[in-house]
């Protein structure tokens, strides 16, 4: 089992800046991609950023020029630097966590969600 323990939510106001981090835990996969998702009412949870292990990187289009996501593989942890954030950046993230190995369906696995709200 993988635990994710996410950290760095909070309320910041329009055209600000938040940094949530992600560390994870457990039965770790040398070959693994970390992310984070963002879910909001009424809504899909979709994917905003996530890293390969051998850093490639992928961004949703909305928060591709504003989001940097990070990984340090050493400690396992993932952080997710937003800037110029706006109201419809407010949301539920959580952190992702998932592998798999030959003949096996891929695992994930999801932190518990940390509120991200921007007020104007």
């Amino acid at each position: 089992q993988v635990q994710l323990v996410e950290s760095g939510g909070g309320t910041v106001r329009v055209g600000e800046s938040l940094t949530l981090n992600c560390a994870a835990h457990g039965e770790l996969s040398s070959s693994n991609t970390m992310g984070w998702y963002r879910q909001t009412p009424g809504s899909q949870r979709e994917m905003i950023a996530a890293e390969t292990v051998d850093g490639r990187v992928r961004y949703e289009e909305s928060v591709k020029s504003r989001f940097t996501i990070f990984r340090d593989r050493a400690r396992e942890t993932v952080t997710l630097r937003m800037d110029h954030l706006r109201l419809q950046d407010t949301g539920v993230y959580y952190c992702w966590y998932t592998y798999s190995s030959d003949g096996e369906k891929a695992s994930e696995f999801w932190g518990p969600g940390t509120h991200v709200i921007v007020s104007g």
